[in-house]
Order: structure tokens, then C-alpha cells, then sequence
């Protein structure tokens, strides 16, 4: 039966939302990361030296889990989820390598980022490899639909990240420019991720239109959550690696909404902490204690769970099915980290 009240229907334990995924997908996942394996070597020897030390690190995977799983959706699948999978991957990895370099961060997946230890210009020229594997898989599947889908977001991906540099520490930055940065930069990879495995699953037009729309959500969800992860979660809590966002002059949302209120002092206090490389603990807990005066935090949270509700809708009109309720439940676990 297809979805008919979201707010009704029981949810799963929203931390086992990932475990049922990653279960759900296992099989697809080790041809997956088989086939990222083999991609990323090369007869330049730097090449798989330095792809590899991102791919080894980990992390989620979620994107290529959730171009499986669209493709699960529907009965008469084409072959082509597996490459699908893992050209989002490497477009994934390849944006981290550069962004590394872009923000000049020394650390990534709890490891030193690959910038310091082989530099900038092999980090760039790997990601740039790894976008090339990407296409010509996506080449072999003789799909051009879905090569135009990953092309297109490709180029909306590198916008976003422009327009997030020439917005670094521009305190006239709307909540308008921010949705425009994180729906280029963070969901348009979703929302391809998804698109392209619902076409994979040889999705109706309607059907693939529904799983586009839950990516872009999802990913909008996704990344105002890590926005908030960067102070430390919805509470404030200060763990590791926060206030990268800061240091880097990153105009997130609950900058832009703390500014929108703050006092001539608190704003000059944001305006000297923004870009300040050098800024410590103490001025991140001033900046932080001043978010949470204004709310910034909860009110930026509340913008993710609504974008994770909006998820949980665009699938409404498809069928139940077991994969369908655990894309029901990823939403409420990606809003859940910041908790």
C-alpha cells in the first residue's frame, strides 16, 4: 500500500535507520567498493596512493547506499545500480579531496587530510581523477539520462562551492544565499544519488521525480545538521572538530540568524572571530554562547527536521515495501546526530 499518513505511521528506532540500510544493501555494497577499488588504481603510482587514503578512511557511504536502495524500489532493474553507486562515490570523494584544499583543513575522516601529506596539487589532480572514473562509468552504462543527471550535478556542486567562497565572511549573506550554497554544494549529490538509482530500478518518470525530491531534502537535512555539528550539536555540547565553519569564515545558518538579532557588540564579536584562523577555544565558546542566546541552533535544527519531514512526504506516493520504510526512517537518523 502506498504511504498514506507519515505522521502515523510508526517509525523504526531511528539510530538502527543506518544499521537496516547498510543491511539492506550489503550485497550491492561489496560490489560497490570492489569496483571503487579497481577504479581507483593507476599506473601512476601517486594516484591510488592518494584516492586510497580517502576511500580507506571510510565514512558512511550513505550516497551510493542510497542509489541502491531507489534502485531496490522497483522491479525491473537495468544492471547499471552498482556503477551508478559507485560514480556517486567517487564524485563524493573527489569534492572532499578538493574542498580539503579550498578550506586548507589538516584533518579528514579523523585522519590527516591527503593535502598534507602529498599537497595541494596532487589532492586536486586526484579529484579530478576520480571525477573522470565517475563519467566513464557512467559512459559504460550507456545511460545518457543518467550521465546528463551526475554531468549536471557535477557542475551545480562546483557553483555551490564558488558561491560559498565569495560569500566567506560577507556578513550580508541571506538565509536565501545559504539554502542556494547547501542545495548546490550538499543536496544536489543527493538528489542525484537517488534520481539516478530510481532510473536504474527502471523507475516511472513520476516515481523517479518522487526519489529526486527525497534526495534534495534528505541532503538539505544533511547539511544543516552538520552546520549545527560544527557548534557542537543541537545543544551546544563542545566535542572535537568544531568550529571549522568559523575559522573558516563560513557564513552557515546559524551565523546568518544570530546576526539577523544580534547587538552591535555580539556582531562585532561574530565579524572578528569569522575567518580568524588563529581564533581559540575561548572565542568559540563566546561566538557559541551568543548562538544560543539568539536560538540559532534549535531554530537552525528546526529548518533540518523540516526538510527531513519534506523526505519523509516526496515518497508518499510510492508503494510500501521494506526498502521503502527504511528511506522513511534515514531522514529522522541524519537529524538525529545533532542530538
Amino acid at each position: 500500500m502506498a504511504v498514506e499518513s507519515l505522521e502515523k505511521r510508526p517509525r523504526a528506532d531511528d539510530a538502527q535507520a543506518m544499521d537496516r540500510l547498510v543491511a539492506a544493501t550489503r550485497a550491492d555494497m561489496d560490489a560497490v567498493n570492489a569496483l571503487i577499488v579497481s577504479r581507483a588504481d593507476s599506473s601512476v603510482e601517486m594516484v591510488p596512493e592518494v584516492a586510497n587514503h580517502l576511500i580507506a578512511a571510510g565514512g558512511k557511504r550513505l550516497r551510493p547506499m542510497l542509489t541502491l536502495a531507489a534502485s531496490a524500489m522497483f522491479g525491473t532493474a537495468d544492471g547499471n545500480g552498482v556503477r551508478f553507486a559507485a560514480a556517486v562515490e567517487f564524485m563524493h570523494n573527489a569534492t572532499l579531496l578538493h574542498d580539503d584544499v579550498v578550506d586548507e583543513s589538516d584533518m579528514r575522516r579523523g585522519r590527516p587530510a591527503a593535502r598534507t601529506i602529498w599537497g595541494n596539487q596532487a589532492s586536486v589532480l586526484v579529484g579530478d581523477f576520480l571525477l573522470g572514473q565517475a563519467f566513464m562509468m557512467m559512459v559504460e552504462s550507456g545511460d545518457l539520462a543518467a550521465l546528463g543527471v551526475l554531468s549536471r550535478a557535477a557542475a551545480t556542486i562546483a557553483e555551490g562551492e564558488v558561491f560559498q567562497l565569495a560569500k566567506a565572511g560577507d556578513l550580508s549573506t541571506t538565509a536565501g544565499d545559504y539554502d542556494r550554497i547547501i542545495h548546490a554544494k550538499t543536496a544536489t549529490l543527493f538528489e542525484a544519488a537517488t534520481e539516478v538509482g530510481a532510473m536504474a530500478g527502471g523507475a516511472a518518470t513520476e516515481q523517479r521525480e518522487a526519489l529526486a525530491a527525497y534526495g534534495r531534502e534528505l541532503g538539505m537535512a544533511f547539511q544543516l545538521v552538520d552546520d549545527v555539528l560544527d557548534y557542537g550539536g543541537a545543544r551546544g555540547n563542545l566535542g572535537k572538530n568544531t568550529g571549522d565553519d568559523l575559522r573558516e569564515g563560513k557564513m552557515t545558518l546559524p551565523i546568518i540568524l544570530s546576526l539577523a538579532t544580534a547587538d552591535a557588540a555580539e556582531r562585532r564579536t561574530i565579524e572578528s572571530a569569522l575567518g580568524n584562523t588563529n581564533a581559540d577555544s575561548g572565542v568559540f565558546e563566546t561566538v557559541l554562547a551568543i548562538l544560543e542566546r539568539h536560538d540559532a541552533l534549535a531554530q537552525t535544527m528546526a529548518r533540518a527536521e523540516g526538510h527531513a519531514q519534506a523526505a519523509r512526504a516526496a515518497l508518499s506516493g510510492l508503494p510500501s515495501s521494506p526498502i521503502a520504510d527504511i528511506l522513511l526512517d534515514v531522514p529522522a537518523f541524519c537529524t538525529r546526530r545533532a542530538y
